[in-house]
């Protein structure tokens, strides 16, 4: 029944989206990938995006690894990581967020986030190349940035009074990211107590009146409703840990978690979706106040790749048409919305109508990494779940 899912999302991903990256990204000038491209792949910003470098070298390792052994892929992920390593990282081990084109530093962010996907990237590639160098920085990186969330004074974020602790969902988010790839190719027991512990963090961001995860709570219990972060619902990000709580569940099975993310998956679609235009919205407030961010009502591509492979991945594992209802629902819009049928990629800015509100393909924030993921991830397991069922 997902067949014709799979050729879509496989034609998609082969003929439209690598070759767009492969033919504008890469600067084989001075090393590294532009992201910031146009809907021709012109660039319009030469900045060097950390955590679209390590998006980037995560992506290409991954098509050489588990897609197609092409030469193409590995030596894109090679140019790109070299320029990461070379250039990424401040004395004191931190990632910074952009770099000049010639590699120098331009912008720091004092949050984890650049350094996560350089991280994953490093793994990756590792695991293509078998670069001992690569895995052990990895290692190291991951652990830098378990510390740098447990105090985030490390990374000059001093700890104000008025200021109470809070569980951000993307921090218990990353975490889980970085601990499920690397007990996919080590046994150190640590990496399994990160993932229980990333599964108790998901059901503190759970709402259970809406079924949705909400973005921040105190870690001291107190109730932040009152501001609109303690109010903030992200469906993107909710249905994305929704998966992700779905592959912690292969290291440690809990089918109370399983069935949670079951309910977080069908909670945020059914909350998140905008019933008289369709799509997902970027953000919400839970409260139906205005929310801080402006661009709240817009459709972005990300959270609508995260739903593809969410639903794919909840239809394999369960059979229950509701699943092949919303996924009907989601992939009808999002190709009728984003993709570019006569450059390639996807758009990634739209209305809250669905039209065009950026013509870019990529920026600071959309590389190759989210639209390429999901679809990888589809057909891997729609032509898993169908050889399991072909198996005598």
């Amino acid at each position: 029944m997902l067949a014709s899912y799979a050729a879509r999302y496989r034609a998609n991903l082969e003929n439209s989206v690598i070759p767009f990256w492969l033919q504008h990204s890469l600067d084989r000038e001075y090393g590294g990938q532009f992201t910031c491209l146009d809907r021709d792949g012109s660039i319009y910003d030469t900045k060097k995006y950390m955590w679209l470098q390590g998006r980037a070298v995560w992506t290409f390792s991954r098509l050489y690894n588990e897609f197609d052994h092409r030469q193409e892929f590995l030596d894109a992920a090679t140019l790109i990581c070299q320029f990461m390593r070379r250039y990424g990282r401040d004395p004191q081990g931190r990632v910074y967020f952009s770099l000049t084109r010639e590699g120098e530093p331009y912008f720091y962010q004092r949050k984890p986030y650049a350094a996560v996907f350089y991280m994953l990237g490093l793994l990756e590639y590792a695991r293509a190349t078998g670069d001992q160098g690569c895995f052990d920085e990895a290692v190291e990186v991951f652990w830098q940035i378990d510390r740098w969330i447990r105090n985030p004074v490390l990374l000059d974020r001093p700890t104000l009074v008025g200021s109470p602790p809070v569980s951000s969902l993307a921090n218990v988010m990353v975490l889980a990211s970085m601990a499920i790839e690397l007990a996919r190719v080590s046994d150190d027991p640590r990496y399994i107590q990160v993932i229980r512990d990333a599964m108790d963090g998901v059901l503190r961001h759970y709402d259970p009146q809406r079924r949705i995860l909400v973005e921040y709570v105190a870690l001291d219990g107190r109730d932040l409703r009152a501001w609109p972060e303690g109010r903030l619902f992200s469906p993107g990000h909710s249905i994305e840990v929704a998966w992700f709580l779905l592959h912690m569940l292969e290291f440690v099975p809990d089918e109370d978690r399983r069935r949670l993310a079951f309910d977080v998956l069908e909670g945020s679609l059914e909350y998140g979706w905008d019933h008289e235009y369709g799509g997902l919205y970027y953000c919400m407030d839970t409260a139906g106040k205005p929310t801080l961010q402006l661009e709240s009502t817009m459709k972005l591509w990300w959270p609508h790749t995260e739903a593809i492979y969410a639903l794919v991945l909840a239809y394999t594992l369960t059979g229950e048409e509701r699943w092949l209802r919303w996924l009907e629902q989601v992939d009808d819009y999002a190709f009728r919305t984003f993709v570019d049928p006569v450059h390639g990629e996807w758009f990634g800015y739209c209305d809250r109508r669905g039209d065009l509100a950026l013509t870019s393909k990529g920026g600071n924030y959309k590389g190759f990494f989210h639209v390429p993921r999901a679809l990888l991830f589809s057909v891997q397991r729609i032509e898993s779940a169908s050889l399991a069922e072909n198996r005598p």
